[in-house]
């Protein structure tokens, strides 16, 4: 088992990461009955993607010997109805320094395969940017 998840009443949820005992506390957002006092449930989808793509640009990194220490990513979510659900997810990566056009390469490529995005429904629109200073 990888998490528990409880519903804590007012439509918030706890789950607990077993192996760590890390947690993630969600609330509905306000356009949808909720405080919006934390990350939606469809919020920690959109931010997961951004976390898996530096996760595993990150590996990548280490194999090439480059450092993505402050690189960020600026997640923006829209939601559509009928049925609600995320239609849209922008990740704008940013990278702290300038790579040779290879390790560029290397590295969008690398984050465009994560496992978050390649199991995300084909339907939801991904705009995916990377930026280099």
């Amino acid at each position: 088992m990888t998490s528990k998840v409880v519903y804590r009443g007012d439509l918030r949820t706890e789950a607990v990461h077993l192996q760590s005992g890390s947690e993630i506390i969600t609330d509905a957002p306000v356009d949808n009955h909720g405080k919006g006092e934390a990350f939606s449930p469809t919020d920690t989808v959109a931010t997961a993607l951004a976390s898996c793509m530096l996760t595993v640009m990150g590996i990548k990194a280490e194999d090439l010997k480059l450092s993505l220490n402050g690189t960020s990513a600026e997640v923006t979510k829209t939601m559509a109805t009928n049925p609600r659900r995320i239609s849209k997810v922008e990740i704008k990566i940013t990278f702290p320094e300038t790579y040779s056009e290879k390790s560029r390469k290397v590295l969008e490529n690398t984050a465009k395969t994560c496992p978050v995005l390649e199991s995300l429904h084909p339907d939801m629109e991904k705009i995916i940017s990377f930026n280099y200073l």
